[in-house]
């Protein structure tokens, strides 16, 4: 009895102590967290961590050296170094998380140039996920290596490692594979956190890189969700791996009289009275003049994807708005000849009784060298006639049916 009452005032003591220690350091790296953002984040993220820690190591010392023996002693020594193993852990993956976010507050990404700052985000968030994985893997191995059964099975594991392996590598060919596409887009700079991409025809931005999968935050609020293995083996659009700022056309068809000086005066007016464009591009460009209408379209640059789509958008309307209030003869047409449609010249009869051909350069498959080949080229085998039958379209083809 007397054993019992020293082993646990011993045990009290030793909690006692070490909450006390525990409370003064974090009072006083309270106090100097005032000047720093670390001292900070540790007094307030690694003061639970680090009071288990202390407390379950000072009763494991406290028995060990003061309880004695008593009935219970060797599995109550064991579930105490069970204890001290979880919460040094604990204490371990506190620590780790307070430097990243200490790296992470030095780089803001809510700031117009952010693109280190959002490499360095995706590099230290599929650190922390790495960093939390293998803490809790080696944890519960050190665990399992208390257990004097685990501790003997391990030399039969460590025989057959080689089979194992194998195996489980051909089991999880596909997860291993997006595992390691994670770490290979993470440090490979190909994309990163808030990048705005196209994938799947998807226009969207990455709101969150895993080990195994990405999430597309797309334009309307849907997520698409795809595993790290497409962004390395399929190609993507990527708009703001160098940079922010992009390039969007707007494109317009109006007639062939439309003047394209006023309104590419009009695109610079309206480039300039509005703060969605960046100053870089405004050009008006005829890229089409087919179909009795022409094609214009109107290049303008914006510092980002949301602000150039807008851009765009207001670029279209106003052109069109323009042209309806102030040129109405140049909005897009139809032409048809209805001249004569009622008398049609009759065919001149020719000697022969054959109506006149054409000349040779309105031939492609007769009438020159060139064309016999052609001809010859396109009849295919057992099928090839005179130049003068022209060319045979095959049963069932296109030809056919018109």
């Amino acid at each position: 009895m007397t054993s019992l009452l020293t082993a646990l005032l011993a045990v009290a003591i030793a909690a006692g102590a070490a909450i006390v220690l525990v409370e003064i350091v974090h009072s006083v790296t309270k106090r100097l967290g005032r000047r720093s953002q670390l001292l900070r984040d540790l007094a307030t993220t690694a003061h639970r961590p680090f009071l288990a820690t202390a407390t379950v190591f000072a009763v494991q010392v406290a028995v060990r050296g003061f309880a004695g023996e008593f009935p219970a002693r060797g599995g109550v020594l064991h579930a105490l170094v069970i204890l001290v193993i979880a919460a040094a852990a604990w204490l371990v993956g506190a620590l780790m998380l307070v430097l990243e976010d200490v790296a992470l507050a030095t780089w803001r990404v809510d700031v117009p140039d952010n693109m280190k700052a959002r490499r360095l985000k995706t590099q230290v968030q599929m650190l922390r996920r790495v960093t939390v994985a293998a803490i809790v893997v080696i944890t519960l191995g050190v665990v399992l290596m208390t257990f004097p059964a685990v501790r003997a099975l391990g030399a039969s594991v460590l025989a057959s490692a080689g089979i194992v392996s194998v195996i489980a590598a051909l089991a999880a060919q596909s997860t291993l594979g997006n595992v390691f596409a994670g770490l290979q887009l993470a440090f490979s700079d190909a994309v990163r956190i808030d990048d705005v991409v196209v994938v799947e025809g998807e226009w969207g931005r990455i709101e969150d890189l895993t080990l195994t999968y990405v999430a597309v935050q797309i334009w309307d609020d849907r997520r698409l969700i795809l595993p790290t293995s497409y962004f390395t083996t399929k190609p993507f659009q990527n708009w703001t791996r160098t940079g922010s700022a992009v390039l969007g056309t707007a494109e317009i068809d109006v007639d062939w009289s439309a003047p394209v000086e006023p309104m590419r005066a009009e695109l610079r007016r309206v480039c300039e009275g509005t703060e969605l464009w960046d100053g870089r591009v405004c050009v008006l460009q005829v890229t089409d003049a087919v179909g009795g209408m022409i094609r214009l379209r109107a290049l303008v640059s914006a510092h980002d994807a949301g602000a150039l789509w807008d851009l765009r958008c207001l670029v279209r309307e106003r052109l069109v708005a323009w042209v309806f209030e102030h040129r109405r003869d140049s909005l897009p047409r139809l032409r048809a000849d209805v001249a004569g449609l009622g008398a049609q010249p009759a065919s001149r009869p020719v000697p022969g009784g054959r109506q006149a051909e054409a000349s040779d350069d309105a031939r492609v498959f007769s009438g020159t060298g060139d064309g016999d080949e052609r001809a010859a080229a396109f009849a295919g085998p057992g099928s090839a006639e005179a130049p003068d039958q022209g060319l045979r379209v095959p049963a069932g083809s296109s030809g056919d049916r018109a």
